[in-house]
């Protein structure tokens, strides 16, 4: 699995369309099937940042949901922790997986505590299975 590095990697993934979302958090996917005949030209710009036939995933934590670094960490490594195990069940396409809204700090207390880790391995798991139901 390679990850998405790059802004106009991140804005092109974007630029695919939510194919699952739950409570917090948005998967968007951009197909990079080489096989496809009439590209959209989104998809040849595509091509140039990222190797057709790969799975590539990003992960985008915005301050905006998640104020404390370690808290934005922390969800970062469950992301890519949760997409490794579902690699084998990913299409060959450029993933982002969007945090959009906030964790209610009242029942989280700590910016990084176990059961924050939890919940969202939880609702990640989610995320992917609703993504893999909806696979051609």
């Amino acid at each position: 699995m390679q990850r998405l590095k790059t802004r106009p990697q991140f804005q092109a993934a974007l630029a695919g369309g939510s194919v699952a979302r739950t409570a917090h958090f948005v998967l968007h996917r951009l197909m990079l099937d080489s096989a496809a005949g009439g590209e959209a030209p989104a998809v040849g710009a595509a091509h140039a940042l990222m190797a057709p036939g790969q799975v590539w995933l990003g992960a985008l934590v915005p301050k905006r949901w998640a104020r404390r670094a370690v808290t934005r960490n922390a969800i970062r490594r469950q992301i890519y922790r949760i997409a490794t195990d579902f690699e084998p069940q990913l299409a060959p396409a450029a993933h982002v997986v969007r945090l959009r809204a906030a964790f209610d700090r009242k029942v989280y207390v700590s910016a990084s505590s176990d059961a924050l880790k939890g919940a969202v391995r939880d609702e990640l798991r989610a995320l992917f299975e609703r993504a893999n139901r909806g696979r051609p």
